[in-house]
């Protein structure tokens, strides 16, 4: 089992426009609806890819419901905190002429604090079983800061994987726990550090900071840009082919289900690299984040070019 840790699923709407005109009424040609939110986009691609993920999180609302019986249908476990906030909802609008993704995002509400405490019970009950912890996206407003700390101390109490794909303070709070894997994206990355980061070089040299703060292997990933991997000692770059890109909404989280996936099978942070990286490219042909097609990810994977770095 692999716990797929989340403070904030998302419904998620992608709108599908023509070409769209700010100021204005836009009609749009198509429109699909989905479930969302970092924690909930790995665990769908983990179960593509084979693995049997549990999600955990706060759920509320109707929205709530709609998305236990989504993770339901695809045979999902899951384990939630119902909270008074409702599930929050996302869009993603779609320019087909101007070839546009916005996304436009609803932030979650505060929950209670003893809902944080419901939540680490259920942490706790699940942890001894799984192989891997992956602790997705921003806590809550009011959050204890500290809550992914804990979480990752649990995951290597039981000799379990912790992965960490978050940023700013909740990031800098786990580092002391020494996580196994850290995954932010180059904007997340700069702002856990504090700095702008202009080129590969700054990147690498972020890297390394968070490594001898407590990271053991840190990837950050950057969109179309190659992706670079640390593990205390060698650099990789990840190079993807090109791809016709639908939606690229959810590819670090894909990324993120591939990276784990190939590491659970003894690869080398390089090689699992291959595997995510054409996990996070099979993501953009789909319509809806968190979404591939096991096919696909075959395809690429024979097309992601990755080195050493000399450093």
């Amino acid at each position: 089992m692999i716990l797929c840790i989340g403070a904030t699923p998302a419904i998620q709407r992608v709108m599908v426009f023509r070409k769209l005109a700010l100021d204005a009424v836009n009609r749009a040609v198509m429109t699909f609806d989905g479930i969302a939110g970092k924690s909930v986009n790995v665990a769908k691609v983990l179960k593509t890819l084979g693995e049997q993920p549990t999600a955990v999180g706060f759920l509320g609302g109707d929205r709530g419901e709609y998305l236990r019986k989504q993770l339901q249908s695809r045979s999902i476990e899951m384990d939630f905190v119902t909270v008074q906030p409702g599930t929050r909802q996302c869009v993603t609008v779609l320019d087909e002429a101007n070839k546009t993704v916005t996304e436009l995002v609803e932030e979650s509400q505060p929950v209670a604090g003893e809902d944080y405490d419901a939540l680490f019970a259920i942490v706790q009950k699940h942890v001894p079983a799984c192989s891997a912890v992956i602790m997705s996206g921003t806590l809550t407003p009011g959050a204890p800061a500290d809550f992914y700390f804990h979480c990752a101390q649990k995951a290597h109490a039981a000799g379990t994987l912790a992965v960490i794909d978050a940023q700013g303070i909740s990031l800098h709070e786990a580092l002391p726990a020494t996580p196994d894997v850290v995954k932010p994206n180059r904007s997340e990355l700069a702002a856990t550090v504090g700095r702008e980061l202009a080129d590969e070089q700054s990147v690498m040299s972020a890297m390394r900071e968070l490594n001898e703060r407590g990271a053991k292997r840190v990837i950050v990933t950057a969109g179309t840009t190659p992706t670079l991997a640390f593990d205390g000692r060698s650099f990789w770059r990840a190079r993807v082919p090109q791809v016709s890109m639908v939606n690229p909404i959810g590819s670090g989280d894909a990324f993120t289900a591939g990276l784990v996936w190939r590491l659970l099978r003894g690869e080398d942070l390089g090689e699992a690299c291959r595997w995510a990286s054409a996990t996070g490219a099979a993501n953009t042909l789909t319509m809806l984040a968190g979404e591939v097609n096991y096919g696909d990810v075959d395809r690429i994977v024979k097309q992601v070019v990755v080195e050493e770095l000399i450093n």
